[in-house]
């Protein structure tokens, strides 16, 4: 069994899979401050409650956006299963021509949601992942990533309101019934979200024009179900994306 574990800045996502087959999905908090010991135990505790064991796990890969928290996960998994993880990174196999400025400069999950992109989609590619921060990536029609843009995310803005000014407050982040808010809570819902899904069409729009001719357009990350229900542009939702890719790069290591 392959585990994959993509390392976000709030969230850490897990996948074990069997093959080509996902058998199991879960996330935990992604936490600086705990040691490798603590994620280990909740390693152990999540696979256990999901009926797996560390015996099953014979290879593992991880991408971090956040270079601590992959390092101590790394020695979580090593203590827990034995098993020493690829971690996503320069000299890694992953198959992609990269035309940004500086290729080592790609993050870790920009490149797995790209190799997953170009496996399952026809390129080019328009690539959006709502998580903490917004970033939309974008592969020309031979599938070279060219690079994309960067947006704060909803869960930033929405913190950046709530501590910024006096009378908005925290909110639950979900899309409301309609767009003129009759009333605080619902018109920041829809600034947040439905400002965020006008941003989406809006980029994907322009992106196209510079790319001359239409895109596959996939969204992913813990916010993309809100948002592409609200966009007017057709977006395929690919919730596991980045483990799917992580699955791809490392048999392409492996091999």
């Amino acid at each position: 069994m392959l585990l994959t574990i993509d390392i976000g800045n709030t969230n850490i996502t897990l996948g074990a899979y069997e093959g080509k087959e996902l058998k199991m999905l879960a996330r935990m908090a992604t936490d600086p401050r705990r040691t490798a010991d603590q994620y280990a135990v909740e390693l152990r505790d999540i696979m256990d409650i999901n009926g797996a064991s560390a015996a099953q796990i014979d290879g593992a890969i991880i991408s971090s956006v956040v270079p601590h928290v992959g390092a101590v996960t790394k020695q979580a998994v090593q203590k827990f299963c034995g098993v020493t993880p690829l971690v996503l990174g320069p000299g890694v196999k992953t198959g992609l021509n990269i035309k940004i400025d500086n290729p080592a400069q790609l993050g870790a999950d920009l490149a797995a949601g790209a190799v997953a992109a170009l496996a399952l989609f026809p390129a080019p590619c328009i690539i959006v992942d709502l998580g903490t921060a917004t970033t939309i990536s974008v592969l020309d029609k031979e599938g070279a990533f060219l690079g994309g843009a960067i947006c704060a995310g909803i869960g930033i803005t929405l913190d950046a309101l709530a501590s910024r000014t006096a009378q908005l407050p925290a909110i639950h982040i979900e899309a409301p019934k309609k767009v003129i808010g009759s009333n605080t809570v619902d018109s920041m819902k829809s600034g947040l979200v439905l400002g965020a899904a006008a941003m989406v069409d809006g980029l994907i729009d322009r992106i196209e024009d510079e790319l001359g001719e239409k895109a596959s357009v996939i969204a992913t990350g813990g916010l993309a179900r809100e948002v592409v229900a609200v966009c007017r542009r057709q977006i395929r939702l690919e919730e596991n994306l980045l483990l799917e890719g992580l699955r791809l790069i490392y048999e392409k290591n492996k091999k």
